[in-house]
């Protein structure tokens, strides 16, 4: 039997990398890309083969699956998880960083898919999976760009899974709820920064100490549990086109289905402690 190959972007830390390694407990040959190759130097002892990539950068793209196609000749899994948090009031976040949250969460993913769909195509099978977030189907306040990237990646997904269907090619959206993870550090550091004085400051200095906090942290799922649910998706003959998964995914999505918009935020104000009336600050 021909060994499956599957290509994980992301791969230096989180879910990537537990993707990457429960992959490769599955017994496919697995390729992990990510920009910062020396933190994934580890994975080699345990059998994964290391691609630099920036998903920001056509040619690194290219060349990686070039590489691949070369040493393998095939792609079964293409697990598109590269992406982060980009957090601040939408008055404040300049339009080149919503370009480059765009560039990294959407674009990078949509042209990593063009490069490897004729390869699927000829072969007439493959998995796509896309990892987008609850945060594609439901907003907190100050995540407007983060969100936006996920609410298009889903409508990406959706787009493809129809196109596909034809070439025997399936697409898989994950949509992770809180994971333990460097992307609620990032995220608080950039909502701070960006929205941390000024008329946005009770905000996000509340959705920040939200992100970031200890209490949270705890609550958080494991990355090995959204690793398990993409193995679990690429092995099914017939796989759901989407899995909610980790923690507050399905409650929240379900709340945010069922609620009036305005309960559902007042609801998420109080859950991040955002004030929902002006609240005076000394610049």
């Amino acid at each position: 039997m021909t060994t499956k190959v599957a290509l994980v972007t992301g791969a230096s830390s989180g879910i990537g990398e537990a993707t990457a390694l429960k992959l490769r407990e599955a017994g496919y040959t697995v390729y992990g890309a990510a920009r910062r190759v020396q933190r994934m130097q580890h994975l080699t002892e345990l059998g994964i083969r290391l691609l630099a990539m920036d998903v920001t950068d056509d040619t690194s793209m290219r060349e990686g699956v070039e590489k691949l196609i070369a040493d393998t000749g095939r792609l079964d899994v293409l697990v598109n998880n590269a992406g982060y948090g980009s957090y601040g009031a939408v008055e404040d976040v300049p339009l080149q960083e919503a370009r480059e949250q765009f560039e990294v969460n959407v674009f990078g993913a949509a042209r990593l898919t063009q490069l490897v769909l004729p390869h699927m195509r000829a072969q007439r099978s493959g998995t796509i999976v896309n990892i987008t977030s609850v945060g594609g189907r439901m907003c907190t306040s100050l995540g407007a760009w983060y969100h936006a990237t996920k609410f298009a990646l889903e409508a990406l997904s959706d787009c493809l899974r129809m196109e596909l269907k034809p070439f025997g090619i399936d697409v898989v959206v994950i949509e992770p709820g809180g994971v333990k993870s460097e992307w609620g550090g990032i995220a608080a550091q950039k909502a701070r920064a960006v929205s941390g004085t000024g008329p946005y400051a009770p905000q996000a200095n509340a959705v920040a100490d939200s992100l970031s906090s200890e209490a949270n942290e705890r609550r958080m799922s494991s990355p090995d549990l959204i690793a398990k649910t993409i193995v679990k998706s690429v092995r099914a003959r017939r796989p759901k086109t989407r899995y909610a998964v980790g923690f507050g995914a399905k409650p929240m999505i379900f709340l945010h289905n069922t609620l009036p918009n305005r309960t559902f935020d007042a609801f998420m104000r109080r859950a991040t402690g955002v004030p929902g009336k002006y609240v005076p600050v000394n610049n």
